[in-house]
C-alpha cells in the first residue's frame, strides 16, 4: 500500500536553526539552518526508509507570510516577529538542499504549509493511502483518522487521536478545531473567546458538540463571565473557527504519483554539498565509517595564516576562591600586558543586572571564573564559598583601570556598564580595550553575525556551551546566580577563552585587510561612550506617555462609533474581510481587488485610493479607518511600550545601542527602539515630548542637516550639487528647478523623493509608485536627474563596477561592507544587493562622521568647562544632550563645532556640514 510522508518543512527550518550555532560556509555566506536542516531530512530519509519503507514523500514549505487568512483578520499572526535577519537568505538554499535530495519542495501563494499538507492528505487518503505527516503541530492534528498519523521526530513519537483526547481533555481530532475556536491562539493572534482556556473549551464541545451549539446555548447558561463572553464574542469565535480551519479543498500543486520516493541521488547531493563545504556530509555520502553528521560546516579561511589552538579544555578552568590566586592571575596579567575579561550577570539588562561572577583568560585553555555573587536569591540557599565582594573589586578595579593592561572583551559595552555601577568600589572604568565584536564587525560586515557562538564556530570550528543548557529554559530555568560553581566555571572560562582566541586572529587581520582605520578611528574609542549614554539614559515623563495612552484610547473608540455610525452597522474595523464586503458590496464602490481567497484587498493602497476620491460614498470610512489603524498601532508600539521600559530606579528610559546592528555600521536601538518614533509627524512630535530634562535643565538636539546628500556630492563629485550645499541653496529646490523648470510645493515635494530614492537605487517601479506616476514617466525622471547630475550616474555604475569586483563597498574613512549576493542567480536576491551597495558608501560614511562626532564631544565640552552638558541619545543624523539652562548659549558653539569637522583631518570634504540645534524642556520642543 503506497505510504505518503508530508514534512512540515517549516518546523524543520526553524528547529535547525536554533539547533546549531550559526555557521558561515566556504563563500560567507549564513548556513547554520541549511547545515541542521540538511542533516535532520537526511535522517529522516534513512529512519523511515528502514522503518516503514514510505513509498511517497514531499517537504511542504509556506510561500509567504501574507495568505487568506491576513485578509480574513489582519491581525492573524501579526504580532509574530519578522524570522531572523540572519536565516532569511538561507530560505533559497534550504529548498536547494531539499531539491538535492530528488524530493518535491511544494509551496502555494496565499495559502499556509498546514493547508497544503491537509490537501495533499485528503487526496491521498481518498485513493486509499497511508499518510504520516512529520510535525507535531496542534493545528494538523485535527486531520488524525484512521490511516493517518503525526511523526513527531523531536521525541521519536507517534501522534494518535488517542494522544489529541489525552491533549486535549477528551477530544476528538475531528472537534480540535471548535476547541481551536474557543480557546484562541496567542502565537497566531486567533482571538477566540476571551477567558476560555483548553479545559474551558473541552469541556464545552465535549457537553454540546459543536461551536455552533456552545454559541446557541450560551443564553441559557449560567450568569457569570463564561456566559457574557461567549454571547459578546461569537462572531469572534467562529472568524476564529475559520481561521484555525485547514483549507483542504484547493488543486493539487503536484500529482501525487509525482512524490514517488526514488532513493538519494548522489549527483546533485554531492553538488550541493560541495558548494556549501559540508565535508563531513560529503564524507557520509562516500559511505566512510565514523562520519558525524553533526560536524560544523568547515569555515571560510582566515586571510592571514594562525596556528592552530588546542581544543578547549573546559575541566581545565579554575575556579578563583581566595585572593591568593586572584593576585597570581592579576600578577600574570600585569606581566604579559593583555587579558581577556567577560562578566556573569543576573539579566541581559545591563543598567538593571547584577554582577554574579568576573572570568579571565591569558592564553588558550588559561582562563578561571572569579565567583561573586553565587547562592541564589533565596536567603536560605547555599552560599558556595566565594572571595569577598568588595575586596575582589578592588583588586579587580586596579587591573581593569592599569593603563598598561590591555582589557580584551567580547560585547564589552555590557562589561562596562555592568562595572561602572559597581557602587562598592566607585565604579569600574576598563582602558585600554579591544572589543571582538566589533573588530569581526570591521572586518566582515554582511557576510555573518557577529555573536560569539557564530564567531567561534567560523573562525575556531569549536561549538560553544548554550546558555540555556546551563541556566535551563521554561518554567525550570535559574538565573546565573543559582548555578553551581563548576558548571558557572566551564561556561563563563570558556567565554573568556574564546574571546582571547578570536582577538589573536582578528588583531592580525585588521592591518592586513585594512581594517585599522575605521577600528581605530571610529569604533573602539566609540564603545566607551556609548556605555556611558545607555547609562545616563533619558528621563521619561511617565504621566504624560499614560495621557497619551488614554488619550489614543479615546480616540480610537470615538473612530469606531464614527465609522459605524457612517456604516449604519458595528462591524469589526480589523477584520479585511468584513471591511471589504461593506467598501464594495454594500457601498458599491468600483474597482476592488480581489485576493485568491476571494476577500476584498483593504491595504493602505487601497483605503488611500478610496479615501482620496471626496465622491465615492466610503471615502469617509476609509479615511477613518487609515486613522484607527495608525492610532492603534501608535498605542500599542510607543506610548503603551514605552512605560513598560521606564527603570524603575531612575525613573529613565535606557535603550541599548548596537555597534554591530546595522550592516553599513549605523547605530542600531534597542530596548526601546528610540528610532522607530515617527520623525515629521504630530503624533511623532507628543510623544518625544514625553521625553524630558530634569528641574533646571532643558533638551538639546542638534541634528545633521542632509547629511547623505551632502556627501552625495562629495563622493560623486557633483559641481552643482557642490555649489550648492556651499551656497546655502535649498538643495531640493536646485532639483525641482533643474528637473520640472520650476519650483512650487509639488515639485519640491517630488524633488525631495527623488534626491532621496536614487541615493537607495531606486528602481522605476519603485519611484512610480511613491509619486503616484506610470513607471515610463519614472523612468523620465530618473534619466533626466542623471542628465543634469552625471556624477550621481558615475557614482552609481562605479560602485556597481567596484562591488562585483572585490565584493564589498567602502566608506570615506575604509570602513567594508559585503555584499555576498551581489552576483545571485536569483533576480530579487541580486537587485537587493545592488540597492543597498548604492547606498552602503554614502550611509556608511555617515555613520562613521556622527560617530567621531560623538567621540570628540566629551572632550570638547569637558575643555570648554562644560561638564555637566550629558550627551544622552543618538537617532539617525542626531544627537541629543541633557544640560542645565545655563550653559546653553556657550554649549551650542562647541556642539555645532565638533560636528561640523568631525571628518577632518582624516577626510577633507568639499561640502559644508550643516548643522542644526533646537532646545526646549523636552525631546519634542527641541525640534
Amino acid at each position: 500500500m503506497p505510504h505518503l510522508y508530508l514534512v512540515d518543512g517549516s518546523g524543520y527550518i526553524f528547529r535547525a536553526y536554533h539547533r546549531l550555532p550559526p555557521l558561515t560556509n566556504k563563500h560567507g555566506e549564513p548556513v547554520g539552518a541549511v547545515y541542521g536542516y540538511t542533516t535532520m531530512l537526511w535522517k529522516l530519509a534513512d529512519e523511515v526508509h528502514k522503518a516503514d519503507g514510505p513509498t511517497h514523500m514531499a517537504v511542504i514549505l509556506d510561500k509567504s507570510s501574507k495568505t487568506f487568512r491576513n485578509d480574513l483578520y489582519d491581525k492573524y499572526k501579526a504580532q509574530r516577529p519578522p524570522p531572523p535577519e540572519d536565516l532569511v537568505p538561507q530560505f533559497p538554499m534550504i529548498r536547494d538542499a531539499t531539491r538535492a535530495f530528488s524530493l518535491p519542495c511544494i509551496e502555494t501563494e496565499g495559502l499556509e504549509a498546514d493547508d497544503i499538507i491537509a490537501c495533499y492528505a485528503k487526496a491521498a487518503l481518498a485513493q486509499g493511502w497511508e499518510v504520516t505527516i512529520v510535525s507535531s503541530d496542534k493545528d494538523l492534528m485535527q486531520l488524525i483518522e484512521p490511516g493517518l498519523d503525526l511523526y513527531d521526530t523531536m521525541n521519536n513519537r507517534r501522534l494518535s487521536a488517542e494522544h489529541v483526547a489525552e491533549k486535549f481533555f477528551g477530544i476528538t481530532p475531528m472537534q480540535l478545531g471548535d476547541v481551536l475556536a474557543l480557546m484562541g491562539d496567542s502565537v497566531d493572534n486567533v482571538p477566540g473567546v476571551p477567558g476560555v482556556g483548553p479545559k474551558t473549551a473541552a469541556k464545552l464541545i465535549l457537553e454540546h458538540g459543536d461551536l455552533e451549539a456552545v454559541l446557541a446555548a450560551a443564553p441559557a447558561m449560567k450568569a457569570g463571565k463564561l456566559r457574557d463572553n461567549l454571547i459578546e464574542h461569537t462572531e469572534m469565535a467562529r472568524l476564529s473557527k475559520i481561521l484555525v480551519t485547514l483549507k483542504c479543498d484547493v488543486a493539487l500543486p503536484e500529482p501525487l504519483d509525482d512524490l514517488e520516493l526514488k532513493g538519494i541521488p548522489d549527483a546533485p547531493l554531492r553538488a550541493f554539498l560541495d558548494h556549501h563545504g559540508f565535508r563531513s556530509l560529503l564524507t557520509k555520502l562516500d559511505g566512510v565509517n565514523g562520519a558525524s553528521p553533526a560536524d560544523p560546516p568547515v569555515p571560510q579561511p582566515a586571510s592571514v595564516p594562525m596556528e592552530e589552538d588546542p581544543p578547549c579544555d573546559h575541566d581545565g578552568y579554575e575556579t578563583v576562591g581566595d585572593l591568593d590566586a586572584l593576585d597570581r592571575w592579576i600578577a600574570i596579567a600585569r606581566h604579559q600586558g593583555w587579558i581577556a575579561i567577560d562578566t556573569e550577570t543576573t539579566g541581559v539588562d545591563a543598567t538593571r543586572a547584577e554582577l554574579v561572577g568576573v572570568s579571565l583568560a591569558l592564553h588558550p585553555n588559561l582562563a578561571c571564573y572569579v565567583p561573586l555573587g553565587h547562592g541564589g536569591s533565596d536567603m536560605f540557599a547555599e552560599v558556595p564559598p566565594q572571595i569577598d565582594r568588595a575586596l575582589a573589586l578592588a583588586r579587580l578595579k586596579d587591573l581593569f583601570e592599569d593603563p598598561s593592561v590591555l582589557k580584551i572583551g567580547h560585547n564589552l559595552k555590557y562589561d562596562m556598564i555592568v562595572l561602572g555601577l559597581c557602587d562598592e568600589v566607585g565604579g569600574i572604568a576598563i582602558a585600554p580595550h579591544d572589543d571582538t565584536i566589533v573588530m569581526s564587525f570591521d572586518l566582515d560586515a554582511g557576510l555573518h553575525g557577529h555573536g560569539m557562538d557564530e564567531l567561534a564556530a567560523t573562525h575556531l570550528s569549536h561549538s560553544c556551551i548554550a546558555f540555556k543548557d546551563v541556566v535551563g529554559t521554561g518554567k525550570s530555568q535559574r538565573t546565573f546566580n543559582e548555578i553551581d560553581l563548576k558548571a558557572a566555571t566551564r561556561y563563563a572560562g570558556e567565554d573568556a577563552d574564546v574571546t582571547y582566541r578570536l582577538w589573536k586572529r582578528f588583531k592580525a587581520r585588521l592591518p592586513a585587510e585594512g581594517a585599522t582605520r575605521v577600528y581605530e578611528m571610529v569604533d573602539r574609542p566609540l564603545i566607551p561612550v556609548i556605555a556611558r549614554m545607555e547609562t545616563r539614559g533619558i528621563k521619561v515623563d511617565r504621566a504624560k506617555l499614560a495621557g497619551l495612552s488614554t488619550e489614543f484610547s479615546g480616540q480610537i473608540a470615538d473612530l469606531e462609533k464614527t465609522i459605524h455610525g457612517i456604516v449604519g452597522q458595528p462591524f469589526t474595523i480589523g477584520s479585511p474581510k468584513q471591511l471589504g464586503d461593506i467598501l464594495f458590496e454594500q457601498m458599491g464602490i468600483k474597482g476592488g481587488r480581489k485576493g485568491k481567497s476571494g476577500v476584498y484587498s483593504t491595504d493602505v493602497n487601497e483605503l488611500d485610493r478610496i479615501a482620496a476620491d471626496k465622491d465615492l460614498p466610503g471615502a469617509e470610512i476609509a479615511a477613518r479607518v487609515l486613522d484607527w489603524r495608525q492610532l492603534s498601532k501608535l498605542k500599542s508600539t510607543y506610548t503603551d511600550a514605552l512605560q513598560a521600559q521606564i527603570n524603575p530606579a531612575t525613573g529613565r528610559v535606557h535603550t541599548s545601542y548596537s555597534l554591530t546592528g546595522a550592516q553599513t555600521g549605523r547605530l542600531s536601538s534597542t530596548d526601546p527602539n528610540l528610532q522607530n518614533i515617527p520623525i515629521r509627524t504630530e503624533v511623532g512630535r507628543q510623544i518625544r515630548d514625553a521625553f524630558v530634562a530634569e528641574p533646571g535643565n532643558v533638551i538639546l538636539a542638534a541634528d545633521y542637516s542632509q547629511i547623505e546628500l551632502r556627501l552625495a556630492a562629495h563622493m560623486a563629485d557633483v559641481p552643482a550639487l557642490k555649489q550648492a550645499f556651499a551656497d546655502g541653496v535649498d538643495i531640493h529646490n536646485l532639483t525641482a528647478q533643474e528637473l520640472f523648470g520650476e519650483v512650487n510645493r509639488d515639485t519640491r515635494g517630488r524633488a525631495k523623493t527623488i534626491n532621496f530614492a536614487i541615493l537607495y537605487g531606486i528602481s522605476r517601479w519603485g519611484l512610480a509608485g511613491r509619486l503616484d506616476v506610470t513607471a515610463d514617466e519614472a523612468q523620465a525622471m530618473i534619466d533626466r536627474y542623471f542628465e543634469r547630475f552625471p556624477g550621481i550616474n558615475r557614482y552609481i555604475t562605479e560602485t556597481l563596477t567596484q562591488v562585483r569586483e572585490r565584493g564589498f563597498t567602502e566608506t570615506l574613512f575604509g570602513r567594508k561592507t559585503h555584499f555576498p549576493r551581489i552576483k545571485s542567480k536569483v533576480q530579487h536576491e541580486r537587485q537587493g544587493a545592488e540597492r543597498a551597495a548604492i547606498n552602503a558608501p554614502i550611509q556608511g560614511s555617515s555613520a562613521d562622521i556622527i560617530k567621531r562626532a560623538m567621540i570628540r564631544m566629551e572632550p570638547a565640552l569637558a575643555a570648554a568647562g562644560l561638564t555637566d552638558v550629558s550627551m544622552l541619545l543618538q537617532v539617525h543624523d542626531e544627537l541629543v544632550f541633557e544640560l542645565p539652562e545655563r550653559d546653553v548659549e556657550a554649549a551650542k558653539p562647541v556642539i555645532e563645532r565638533v560636528m561640523a569637522t568631525a571628518a577632518a583631518p582624516v577626510v577633507t570634504l568639499d561640502v559644508p556640514l550643516g548643522i542644526e540645534i533646537g532646545t526646549g524642556a523636552s525631546w519634542g520642543a527641541a525640534h
